[in-house]
């Protein structure tokens, strides 16, 4: 089984100048950071910071009503000038993932919009925005079938792998995946690679990111608990 460590940000570097791999970097998180949003959170990963809003369940208009079901939208908005193509792929990916785990027809009629906005990318991006999305839809107590979570994983031309790479990380190795995992049993939910890989090193890098999201998960809940005891 692999193991993993969490750790602090500026410990980053000598941990991985020691040749350890499976690093996640600290996760911070600022549940309800703004205040006329259903729900709203703002979660760094190291230093990849990203907000995410969410609106409803509320009014649909009219041409986007769905009789059996919540309509989903997903707005990506990139940290500097308009969004790009890849910037609409990464929306429609997010939207996909969001929607599985959304309990759309408990909210029939209605809407709910998740707006996401890139405030720092300094890797693994991707996944920081799955992950504060569902962050923002728990907080805005949005019904859903599971919580979702996400890890990348980059892999080097001589096999090793980083978890939760950072922008060198990336731009280093020969292929880049990020995994997200539903919170029921672990199944993947969402694959986006980059890169060539052979079948071995995508097992590898499953096993060591379904490892490591559970860390993830254990972190959704401590940032609601404190959140749910400031509030008492």
């Amino acid at each position: 089984m692999s193991s993993f460590t969490v750790v602090k940000t500026e410990d980053l570097d000598a941990e991985q100048e020691k040749g350890s791999a499976c690093v996640l970097r600290g996760q911070t998180s600022d549940l309800g950071c703004l205040t006329r949003q259903d729900g709203s959170v703002s979660l760094s990963q190291g230093d990849t910071t990203s907000i995410a809003v969410v609106y409803g369940p509320a009014e649909v208009r009219i041409n986007k009503e769905q009789i059996d079901r919540a309509t989903v939208d997903v707005v990506y908005r990139p940290k500097v000038g308009l969004p790009r193509p890849e910037h609409r792929k990464q929306e429609r990916i997010l939207k996909n993932t969001l929607e599985a785990a959304i309990a759309a027809n408990l909210h029939p009629r209605s809407s709910i919009s998740i707006i996401i906005q890139e405030t720092e990318d300094l890797g693994s991006n991707l996944s920081c925005c799955i992950n504060s999305s569902c962050l923002a839809l728990l907080d805005a107590a949005v019904s859903m079938n599971f919580m979702v979570a996400a890890v990348t994983v980059a892999m080097k031309e001589n096999s090793d792998m980083v978890l939760d790479p950072m922008k060198r990380d990336e731009t280093e190795a020969k292929s880049v995946i990020t995994y997200v995992f539903d919170s029921m049993k672990l199944q993947v939910l969402t694959i986006v690679s980059n890169g060539k890989f052979s079948r071995a090193e995508y097992k590898r890098g499953l096993s060591l990111a379904r490892e490591a999201v559970k860390s993830v998960l254990q972190f959704y809940r401590e940032s609601m608990s404190k959140k749910l005891l400031m509030s008492e």
